[in-house]
């Protein structure tokens, strides 16, 4: 019995907005827990989880895809609705995973960051033990995909992640930022990469805030004199010397609402604040955008106002999709081969068993030099040989595969010594 075909349930920033988004948002301290939890329910599982997209990538057999929502949604008590979700399974999966791996199926064209992240999607699945078989497979090549994209075509060229769209959108709403002050919270990945973007394409005043102010301290050192380490105690003092905040910490909950911002905004005598939640799930609360003066942007509108990443790739991403195409065809003959190989060594062996009966038979009544016992012996070998070439071929070649597997396990009368499975 075959455990079933690869197959990919989720929601991404094209079919879901954040709020739900951040509904079924994983961190990497929740992976492994959560790994372990559904390898009890399912043959292999992987799971990737970004600011944009959490998909769960298992082995399910046909018309499975609405049952394995309801176990994605019940993995955080969420109650996102089965119609924002996409089930894909086989082949279909395999070219959306290869899309995501090689960046062009991201909010920011060609971002930097995703193959990373396919790849932690791997590691943690290698570390809790759910990586196998077909899946194992198919993670590796995805990873192989989106570094042939990369070196192969200019789509990586100018890569931004969705940090540096953050400050891109910064400059946007507010012009020139060289005489701005930017509080970036998080000293995290997410705010590490804001903060670099900053120092780099900017002459911003730069303040870091962290939940550790040794970390917040350490990048500010990184970034150099014009940067301030504060701890989150002293968020307050930090926000009333910004004009633009961008957050993006792994917080479960909102840290910045109503309660904590209409005291600040008090404080600023009437200037304007601008916030950035690259966070998911969400840093701030929705609810400050009815505070005077606020204006606030989450993630999905990076991707509604800023389109510099697709500058100059839209022809690169033909020739990433030519890519994708030729490492899922090679992954449909891997997929084919799993089938096959069972049926050819029971043919060979099938073969093999009767010339050697066969010939032993002929030879016990045959007196002859052990040099022509010996020339026979390959003469026979090889009429086997050349028999078995051409329905082998046909094996590995033929568009209808079954067909071909049941008509030589029918007329050679052979059986796979183990039932044909795929992992």
């Amino acid at each position: 019995m075959k455990p079933g075909v690869l197959t990919c349930v989720g929601l991404n920033h094209n079919t879901s907005p954040v709020e739900e988004r951040e509904q079924l948002a994983f961190t990497g301290a929740e992976l492994n827990d959560v790994l372990l939890s559904l390898a009890e329910r399912l043959p292999g599982v992987a799971l990737l989880s970004t600011c944009n997209r959490t998909e769960l990538y298992t082995l399910a057999p046909e018309g499975e895809g609405q049952r394995l929502i309801d176990v994605l949604n019940s993995l955080k008590g969420a109650t996102v609705e089965r119609r924002h979700f996409y089930v894909l399974q086989h082949t279909a999966a395999v070219e959306h995973l290869y899309r995501v791996a090689s960046g062009i199926d991201s909010m920011v064209l060609g971002e930097s960051q995703i193959l990373g992240q396919v790849r932690d999607a791997m590691s943690a699945a290698t570390d809790a033990g759910t990586l196998m078989g077909a899946l194992a497979h198919v993670f590796h090549t995805a990873l192989s995909t989106g570094k042939r994209a990369r070196t192969e075509t200019n789509i990586g060229k100018h890569a931004v992640s969705v940090s540096s769209a953050a400050v891109a959108l910064a400059r946007k709403s507010l012009g020139d930022l060289e005489n701005k002050t930017v509080l970036v919270i998080s000293a995290g990945s997410m705010g590490k990469l804001a903060a670099k973007a900053l120092a780099q394409q900017t002459g911003s005043r730069i303040l870091v805030a962290n939940r550790t102010q040794e970390r917040a301290a350490d990048l500010a050192q990184q970034l150099g004199p014009n940067t301030v380490a504060y701890d989150l105690a002293h968020l307050r003092e930090a926000l009333v010397e910004s004009d633009i905040v961008i957050s993006g910490t792994s917080s479960d909950e909102f840290i910045l609402g109503p309660v904590e911002i209409a005291p600040v905004m008090a404080e600023r005598l009437g200037r304007e604040l601008l916030f950035i939640d690259i966070a998911v799930p969400r840093d701030i609360d929705p609810a400050v955008r009815e505070i005077a003066g606020i204006h606030l942007f989450d993630i999905d509108d990076i991707e509604a106002k800023t389109d510099e990443g697709w500058s100059g790739r839209e022809v690169e991403v033909e020739k990433v999709e030519a890519i994708v195409g030729e490492e899922v065809e090679a992954y449909e003959d891997w997929w084919r081969s799993l089938d096959v190989a069972p049926v050819i060594t029971a043919l060979r062996n099938r073969a093999e068993s009767i010339r050697t009966q066969e010939l032993e038979r002929a030879l016990k009544s045959l007196d002859l030099a052990d040099e022509t016992r010996q020339r026979i012996e390959l003469m026979t070998s090889a009429i086997v040989k050349k028999m078995l070439d051409r329905p082998i071929a046909r094996l590995k070649d033929g568009a209808d595969l079954g067909l071909y597997i049941e008509a030589l396990e029918d007329l050679f009368d052979v059986r796979p010594q183990h039932p044909r499975t795929r992992p």
